[in-house]
């Protein structure tokens, strides 16, 4: 299902970051470049940050996606002093420097056509000028003249931290306008991820800064090496929970080669699984389960005799969707599986009012999915029609509507082939 977009919050962000842009582009063309080496050093440091990047990975905390290039764009934001000396850029060479390089570093990834290039620069633009709007023209103003110490660093991560959760919201307005799921729970989830990568960004940026400001520009090597490293951790950790997610993926095919179940139905059900469980808001680790459920409800089939015709679930007796479903969920024990996947397979049998939420939405949705292959063309309808009939004691009733605002988004069709 493609979703229908809202358009009014994505035109507003990437209009006011382009005007943003263009204006301090202007400005600096106008009143001549400040401190050269200084915007050189920084805006070759954020154009290297923006070389490295990679795909951001959702669930794992990699919302971040250029960690260096962040944490280079935020210090320049930040920057008060050069070795002692103090410096005269304002808030728009900043966002000027900031835009140039990013569009440098960013040359590989429009050429590869990804499709989020934009959003990536909209929020660059837009959280880096923030945070040289705050600091730069009363810095220049001489008002933190007298701060030092200690002082001086918590102003500077107080200042990180808010532009932090400028970007947060920015974020979650970008992704709810590109994809109509709840603003708040996405909001939730930018928030949580804060707390990983998002940290070190924070945190490097207010070090490399400070440490411009006493020892000059080559402290800006030596402060990248460990952010990069941590980059590459997490690169690491995202693509073995790829890997993992694949093997997950290929365990729920076996049905279909098996032919126990139609081609492509476990990806459908998991694909609509995911929509129902974000209109619902759930959390990023709960969405995965639920899409590791979704992927591996059906495995259990693997142990009957006769098959089900057309894999239907169901329309079986409950005693004999209950035994399947605890055949799943032993199968999936023994793969290693999270056990909060297996008990979410078990109980999707269950009496609706007894289940977990993730185990009603896998219930709901297979039923749906199982309605609407069999339904012809108004399947759909007639599908969604049965559920809320049956939502007395079959299916959960915040489920069922649930499904039903994710289907008015889309549309009331899902594709029969894999």
């Amino acid at each position: 299902m493609t979703p229908r977009r809202n358009p009014l919050p994505l035109t507003l962000i990437h209009t006011s970051a382009a005007l943003l842009a263009t204006t301090s582009l202007a400005v600096t063309l106008w009143t001549g470049l400040e401190e050269r080496g200084v915007a050189l050093a920084f805006g070759v440091l954020v154009a290297v940050g923006e070389l490295s990047r990679w795909s951001g990975t959702t669930g794992l905390g990699l919302r971040e996606t250029a960690p260096l290039g962040a944490a280079g764009a935020l210090s320049y934001a930040l920057l008060g002093a050069d070795a002692g000396q103090p410096t005269h850029h304002g808030a728009f060479q900043v966002v000027t420097v900031v835009v140039a390089a990013s569009l440098v570093g960013c040359v590989p990834h429009i050429a590869r056509g990804r499709s989020r290039t934009p959003d990536h620069l909209a929020r660059r633009v837009l959280t880096v000028g923030f945070a040289a709007v705050c600091f730069q023209p009363l810095y220049n103003q001489g008002v933190f003249g007298h701060w030092g110490g200690p002082a001086y660093a918590l102003l500077l991560l107080a200042l990180l931290s808010l532009t932090a959760l400028c970007d947060a919201v920015l974020a979650a307005a970008l992704a709810h306008s590109r994809t109509r799921w709840p603003f708040g729970p996405l909001l939730r989830d930018e928030l949580r991820g804060m707390l990983g990568i998002g940290s070190a960004v924070c945190a490097t940026g207010a070090v490399m800064a400070l440490a411009v400001a006493v020892v000059g520009l080559w402290a800006l090597p030596v402060f990248s090496v460990p952010l990069l490293l941590t980059q590459l951790s997490f690169r690491r950790y995202a693509a073995v929970r790829d890997t993992y997610r694949q093997t997950i993926t290929s365990l729920a095919r076996s049905t279909e080669i098996a032919g126990y179940t139609p081609a492509g139905h476990a990806r459908r059900v998991a694909a609509l699984c995911q929509a129902v469980g974000r209109d619902m808001g759930l959390s990023e680790p709960d969405l995965t389960v639920l899409e590791y459920a979704a992927l591996m409800h059906d495995i259990g089939q693997l142990s009957l005799v006769d098959p089900v015709p057309a894999g239907a679930t169901a329309v079986l007796p409950v005693a004999e969707q209950r035994r399947i479903a605890l055949l799943g969920g032993a199968v999936v024990r023994q793969t290693g599986v999270s056990p909060q996947v297996a008990a979410v397979v078990e109980r999707q049998a269950d009496p609706c009012r007894e289940q977990p939420v993730s185990a009603r939405i896998v219930r709901a949705v297979n039923a749906y999915e199982e309605k609407t292959r069999a339904g012809g063309p108004g399947g759909p309808l007639q599908a969604l029609e049965e559920l809320r009939l049956g939502t007395a004691g079959d299916y959960a009733p915040e489920v069922v509507e649930a499904l039903a605002r994710v289907l008015s988004r889309g549309c009331l069709t899902l594709p029969l082939a894999g």
